[in-house]
């Protein structure tokens, strides 16, 4: 029961994260489309990655950031679209603003459910942008709602809500008096009529007259609430380049992220300033390294080579991670001795597996097979995923590890190929090299969408009558209705 109940808390935590992940993917796609150029600043915000040994405690800065203009942009994925922030009256590193300065941003975005796994959540319009500094100015001015959850100690953290009232659906803005908003819907042309107080705040309407409006959109609230954030391309190579110096560890952390994007030789230098400054944070040494080596200066394979073997777990498990952002072959050698050095920690190990197949780069091919014969599973289970990566990309070089691989190793080709889908039958015929390599085969096409391989089986037929035979079966018992029917 103890066991079943951990599967429940990771599966909600999973969730949550999911929707995170949803929601940034939008607003970096939104920002792009406005002319911004976005960057991921917090590392994994737009993954639903969970390390469940290692825990990483990254620096408090917003999921995205222009680089063209500087703007910083945190989002936020809502199941019920409002403005709301949690918070904590007790310490400061847990206030709704920690790691926000007044010329960020808030983006919302609505989330939905579009599957039954914990990571199945969609996006729907608009992005919403909410000015940092206008949300303090109300929370100061007392414009804000908190509700602390019920029993809650000192220590809980409470929901500060900034009343706003939304469309439930698209149509046009016809009257804004007396107290009201009143837009006619455009499936019915029904009135529909908001009111412009809520818990004793009053809103500001966001909207005029004639004015359409969207689905979710906020047409009315106590901070404005914008559809589109203009870039103002105000930043260069020596904007960044002065960052680095900041007495804010943020500033130095987001300048040693983007300056592989403005190579030149006082860029090379300054950033190994700060790998090489043993006073300077750690994340801060790492992504200078890490744009050092992303344009292709091999000073910080040095750094790069000891940090992997600190004595912290989790900067051991940030160096991997990184490293998988550095698609050269230099990044994927130290991924690969990190994996096949037993004397690492298992989380380690599956940390560089994962970042592996972040690369695309077959060079890997070998390693993460062979790991397959490991006793840990998680570092089994990440190569097993990563060697699915890249089975999409290099679909024949995975096939043609199957004739000489192992038990244990045909196990975890077999699943990435499954996975993939990304072959022909016909590329199968050659592995059909034993009896193993014959049943494995029979579960990988036998896993597959029936009407996309139906013709292609019959050349199966042909050679291997038995396999032709099992496939069959398989694909009869999977497309069965009792094939997903639990027991509960």
């Amino acid at each position: 029961m103890a066991n079943r109940k951990s599967y429940k808390v990771d599966e909600s935590f999973l969730e949550k994260i999911s929707i995170g992940a949803a929601a940034t993917t939008r607003v970096f796609s939104h920002l792009e489309s406005l002319g911004h150029n976005p960057i991921e600043l917090e590392r994994g915000s737009m993954s639903y990655k969970i390390w469940k040994e290692i825990k990483i405690k990254r620096l408090r800065v917003p999921d995205l950031l222009c680089v063209n203009c500087a703007k910083r942009i945190e989002s936020r994925g809502k199941t019920n679209l409002e403005i709301t922030m949690s918070h904590s009256f007790a310490s400061p590193e847990r206030g709704w603003d920690a790691g926000l300065n007044s010329e960020d941003y808030v983006a919302l975005v609505k989330c939905v459910k579009i599957g039954e796994r914990p990571i199945d959540w969609s996006t729907k319009e608009p992005v919403q942008y909410i000015s940092v500094s206008d949300m303090s100015k109300a929370f100061k001015a007392g414009q804000t709602i908190t509700e602390r959850p019920k029993g809650a100690t000192e220590g809980f953290e409470a929901r500060i809500t900034w009343p706003s009232s939304k469309a439930n659906a698209g149509g046009q803005i016809y009257s804004i008096e007396n107290g009201k908003v009143k837009y006619k819907r455009d499936i019915d042309s029904r009135s529909i009529s908001l009111s412009l107080q809520k818990k004793g705040r009053g809103l500001t309407p966001l909207v005029r007259i004639n004015e359409r409006v969207v689905e979710n959109q906020i047409i009315a609230s106590v901070v404005p609430v914008a559809l589109e954030l203009p870039c103002n391309n105000i930043t260069n190579e020596t904007f960044y380049q002065s960052l680095l110096a900041s007495t804010s560890l943020a500033d130095r952390y987001s300048a040693a992220k983007v300056l592989h994007l403005f190579p030149s030789d006082t860029t090379t230098h300054l950033l190994k300033e700060r790998v090489m400054d043993e006073k300077e944070h750690i994340y801060v040494r790492l992504e200078a390294a890490s744009s050092l080596l992303k344009m292709k200066d091999r000073s910080a394979l040095p750094f790069f080579e000891s940090a992997i073997k600190d004595e912290y777990l989790q900067n051991r498990l940030e160096t991997t991670i990184i490293l998988g952002e550095i698609r050269n072959d230099e990044a994927c050698s130290l991924l690969i001795k990190a994996l096949l050095d037993k004397k690492q920690h298992p989380e380690i190990r599956a940390g560089a597996a994962w970042s592996l197949g972040e690369l695309d780069n077959s060079k890997a091919l070998s390693a993460l097979v062979k790991v397959f014969n490991e006793v840990e599973y998680n570092i089994k289970a990440e190569a097993a995923r990563a060697l699915k990566k890249l089975s999409d990309k290099y679909p024949g070089d995975v096939v043609n590890m199957f004739p000489e691989s192992n038990e244990q190793e045909r196990a975890g080709v077999a699943w990435a190929l499954s996975k993939s889908g990304r072959f022909n039958i016909e590329d199968l015929i050659p592995v059909l090299v034993d009896d193993e390599a014959r049943k494995w085969t029979a579960w990988i096409i036998g896993t597959q969408d029936q009407v996309k391989y139906v013709n292609e089986i019959e050349k199966i037929k042909e050679i291997d009558s038995e396999l032709y035979f099992a496939v069959t079966v398989l694909w009869k018992i999977l497309s069965s209705w009792v094939s997903d029917l639990n027991i509960y």
